[in-house]
């Protein structure tokens, strides 16, 4: 999965090259961290949201063959260290 949404981001964005994906598992849930440049971020989430609801439809289709729950996680890094959940 991850190198699946890796695919996707990096079609999307401007800048290929700050795409980074992380995949954290456990037992019964996956989750997806993707960290884009900041002027990246809107195309990643698409107007109204659009692009990012259709990557977790998609991710939840290929976590329940799987069973297993996927959560995809958009994050903002802020110049103090400190991370930003925005979706």
């Amino acid at each position: 999965m991850q190198k699946l949404v890796y695919e996707i981001i990096t079609a999307l964005v401007d800048s290929p090259e700050a795409v980074e994906v992380r995949q954290v598992e456990g037992e019964t849930t996956c989750i997806l961290e993707i960290r884009v440049a900041p002027q990246d971020i809107g195309k990643v989430i698409g107007r109204q949201g659009r692009n990012i609801a259709a990557l977790r439809t998609l991710l939840h289709a290929i976590g329940a063959k799987e069973r297993k729950h996927v959560l995809l996680e958009v994050l903002e890094d802020h110049p103090s260290g400190s991370r930003r959940y925005l979706s």
